[in-house]
């Protein structure tokens, strides 16, 4: 099937406060944002028109704004009614839903702090994050060599543009290996995360989830944590190994556009979906769905 461009699509963005036809919402090639990745965003999912955890999302991008030096100049209501009016301009339920903030063409050069902060917000329809059934029977993880960097070298905490070109690298290499995405390693070889969702083993019944030191903790991510919970299940954030990962029963990510998602294997190492990543797939999707 082909691909539609994201540049030729029927439909509105949301931008600075007024909506454009998609087709025209385009910005100057000198905008600071493109080549210096002063940018930030969100991914966020509606579910029968209503934007999963939306306040949450909001206040990490305007977070996320404020780490790499500026002020989205929304509020966090304005930015919450803006998403669902775009959600309801192009007449989509359930859709991705993508903010976007970032620093204008007004400054060329590292320094920037007279640009204008920018804010669009697009929505589109898009299922599975790896389609239907590679998530029913789990997806194939490579082993990246491009790790997460130290918290000192880099806006970790910040959901920034500029955090994703490893990831991009990283899946890439996955890809041409045959892989859906790659297990990422941090700064010091300890287990990260895959390219755009969080981690989650289980360890002798245990769902075991790294220390987001220098990677986003997801909002899915905490949200799945405590449906664990509330199933009794023990949850524990600590430092993995890569070598622990061959002992581990299950494995699975976590992510809004990931969603809850089994993988089948690391590199080497296989993993047959049970009990729990089943359990949690089916809370999570009757949490987002308003069924629990």
């Amino acid at each position: 099937m082909a691909l539609v461009p994201f540049d030729d699509r029927d439909g509105f963005i949301w931008w600075d406060g007024a909506f454009r036809p998609w087709r025209e919402a385009n910005l100057h090639v000198l905008s600071h944002g493109l080549h210096y990745a002063s940018a930030v965003f969100e991914g966020e999912r509606a579910y029968g028109g209503r934007i999963f955890k939306l306040r949450a999302h909001t206040e990490r991008l305007i977070a996320s704004g404020r780490i790499l030096g500026f002020e989205i100049p929304w509020t966090a209501e304005e930015i919450d009614a803006a998403c669902n009016e775009t959600l309801a301009r192009n007449g989509l339920s359930d859709a991705y839903v993508r903010p976007i903030a970032w620093r204008g063409a007004e400054e060329m050069g590292v320094a920037a702090k007279n640009t204008r902060i920018h804010l669009a917000i697009a929505v589109w329809e898009w299922g599975a994050y790896f389609g239907v059934e590679q998530r029913m029977k789990g997806v194939h993880l490579a082993l990246a060599k491009w790790r997460r960097p130290h918290p000192e070298t880099a806006p970790t905490a910040s959901k920034a543009a500029g955090l994703y070109m490893i990831g991009t690298l990283a899946k890439h290499a996955a890809m041409d290996e045959g892989a859906d995405d790659a297990m990422m390693l941090d700064w010091k070889g300890d287990v990260a995360e895959a390219t755009g969702a969080n981690a989650f083993f289980v360890f002798d019944g245990e769902v075991h989830t790294p220390v987001p030191s220098c990677f986003l903790d997801g909002i899915t991510r905490r949200t799945v944590m405590d449906l664990a919970r509330k199933r009794q299940m023990k949850v524990v954030e600590r430092v993995i190994r890569p070598e622990e990962m061959a002992r581990a029963s299950e494995v699975f990510l976590a992510g809004t556009a990931a969603e809850v998602t089994p993988v089948r294997r690391i590199g080497d190492h296989h993993y047959t979906p049970g009990t729990i990543t089943e359990t949690l797939m089916r809370d999570y999707d009757a949490l987002v769905n308003g069924r629990a």
